[in-house]
């Protein structure tokens, strides 16, 4: 599937919804600027001014799509964009009112410079593991911006990684406080059961190869091991798939781009990061009207 057409995983009415209370927290009031600039029809340039690959397309779209505004698109997303010779690159031209412009002007500057800074990363990520040969999955995490969360977690689809859960309600996820609190690993797969039946997967957080063992035992379908250095890992992963070889093995916690390639093996078929939804460099984007 190329790139582009993951636009059709975003239901409309939620984008319209995210846009329009990105809109009203940034304008709740009057738009003095607006007045200043008037009704006249104006022309705007996105501009992309640092490398990066571009992504969050369809909510820069909506933004003016909103305040009926035209945009006209020179790239596709997930396309690398960078300066040529020290001049920007043309991402789109965008037509309308000249206060309907700057009304939405930063909203969609914040949304399209996030979202490419998370595809430029999760890119690199994915290019590492395919050029090491391996197969598995790079994924995010649930460490996502509480209201942006759509817009990370399509960013990662975009760079061409795994999106993980999406939320709480995705996937049952037993890590240490639900296994501390209730007992044991037992318990807590039973009373997971119980709720999630047959359609939701159950995955474990386990520290160890007994505890990786026991969860596989009491019929997890993913496990997590946690905070492993990368030796014991490949070791403890590699004797869990020795006898349960259709569990899905994951691997977390202190995997970072620059040591993610320790962590590949063909036993794990998983990697989770929160640094791709956290602490991520923006894509340095801006808009100007021309004169």
């Amino acid at each position: 599937m190329q790139v582009r057409e993951l636009s059709h995983t975003l239901p409309p009415h939620s984008v319209r919804s995210l846009i329009r209370q990105w809109l009203a927290e940034d304008t709740p009031s009057f738009d003095c600027g607006g007045f200043v600039v008037g009704d006249k029809e104006d022309e705007a340039w996105l501009l992309c001014k640092s490398r990066g690959v571009l992504s969050g397309c369809p909510f820069f779209q909506a933004v003016f799509d909103e305040l009926d505004c035209s945009v006209q698109w020179h790239q596709r997303e997930g396309d690398l964009l960078e300066p040529t010779n020290g001049l920007p690159c043309r991402a789109a031209t965008i037509r309308g009112k000249a206060r309907n412009l700057l009304l939405g002007e930063r909203v969609a500057l914040n949304t399209v410079c996030r979202s490419s800074g998370i595809s430029s990363v999760a890119r690199h990520l994915r290019e590492l593991a395919d050029k090491a040969g391996w197969k598995g999955e790079i994924a995010g995490t649930r460490k996502t911006t509480p209201g942006f969360r759509l817009v990370e977690k399509y960013a990662l689809l975009v760079g061409g990684v795994s999106t993980h859960r999406y939320d709480l309600s995705s996937m049952i996820m037993l890590k240490d406080n639900h296994i501390w609190s209730v007992g044991g690993i037992k318990s807590a797969i039973e009373r997971a059961r119980q709720v999630g039946g047959f359609s939701l997967k159950i995955e474990v957080e386990c520290r160890s190869l007994d505890e990786a063992i026991e969860a596989c035992q009491c019929g997890a379908d993913v496990v997590m091991l946690d905070n492993f250095k990368p030796l014991d890992l490949h070791e403890t992963a590699k004797q869990v798939k020795e006898c349960f070889p259709h569990v899905i093995m994951e691997a977390s916690g202190g995997i970072q781009p620059d040591n993610i390639q320790e962590y590949f093996s063909s036993h794990i078929d998983v990697i989770s990061m929160g640094s791709l939804t956290q602490g991520y460099p923006v894509v340095d984007f801006s808009m100007k009207i021309q004169k």
